[in-house]
């Protein structure tokens, strides 16, 4: 089993090819880079050094995995458009991995509650609650879209030690240490385990095929978790011109009554 990996969900850009021969599971090759470039400037560059430097034949791949969000909504956008592609045009499944799931994947192994989290902007982050059951990664709390307090709170009545890590963590570190967790045992994973890597998103795939859980190019759609900005404010516009239509509506049946 030969499965090709893909990860723009965040301001990282991650390609890499894993494998398994039924015994053993192997990383072929990885190419991550987390720099101000688009995605769309760097992924498939990336995939094209791959395929030369391991001499892929992409044909030979089973399956191909992707972060399927959340996150960036261009991000994701731009991963899933390139696996959809390389499914339809090569005929081979898609692995949709949850974006926050394939980050907790990241620290394999470890006896801690693992609670990634990555930056949703407006005191919001996308995380979720993980631990590692005989070697199989456990969903304690799926991802989710919340305040950082909220997620806080979660941990805090689980009273454990936690590890956090993502892209989340610059911005919300010492409200964590200093407020949030006051007291409690956490740590915070070290840079080169801390952002997405799609080594981990084709390692956690390999574990999806053996559970069944594939899809088809044609079907596979990114998980956005929540409404874009521009959907958002939309969403707010028409709120508000409804609001002062009834008002309106209002004035005028006062304004029709009879004295």
């Amino acid at each position: 089993m030969k499965v090709l990996a893909l990860d723009s969900s965040g301001l990282v850009a991650s390609v890499a090819v894993v494998e398994d021969d039924g015994v053993n599971s192997s990383l072929l090759a990885e190419y991550t880079v987390n720099y101000k470039k688009t995605h769309s400037q760097t992924l498939l560059p990336m995939l094209d050094e791959i395929v030369k430097m391991i001499d892929l034949d992409l044909k030979t791949i089973d399956a191909i995995a992707v972060a399927a969000g959340p996150g960036s909504f261009t991000g994701l956008r731009i991963g899933s458009a390139t696996a959809k592609g390389l499914g339809l045009a090569l005929n081979k499944p898609l692995v949709g991995i949850p974006t926050v799931d394939g980050l907790a994947y990241n620290l394999y192994g470890t006896d801690c509650v693992i609670c990634p989290l990555m930056d949703a902007r407006r005191n919001q982050v996308y995380t979720g609650i993980y631990e590692f059951r005989d070697g199989q990664l456990a969903v304690i709390e799926s991802q989710m879209a919340v305040s950082i307090e909220e997620i806080a709170q979660k941990l805090c009545e689980l009273d454990r030690k936690v590890i956090f890590l993502g892209d989340g963590v610059p911005v919300f570190q010492e409200r964590l240490r200093e407020s949030l967790m006051q007291g409690r045992q956490i740590f915070f994973a070290p840079p080169h385990l801390s952002k997405q890597r799609a080594g981990a998103v084709g390692a956690l795939a390999l574990q999806y095929i053996r559970e069944g859980k594939i899809e088809s190019a044609a079907e596979h759609q990114p998980d956005y978790l929540r409404l874009s900005q521009a959907e958002r404010e939309r969403a707010e516009q028409e709120k508000a011109e409804k609001k002062h239509d009834s008002q309106n509506d209002r004035s005028r049946s006062v304004s029709c009554c009879p004295a």
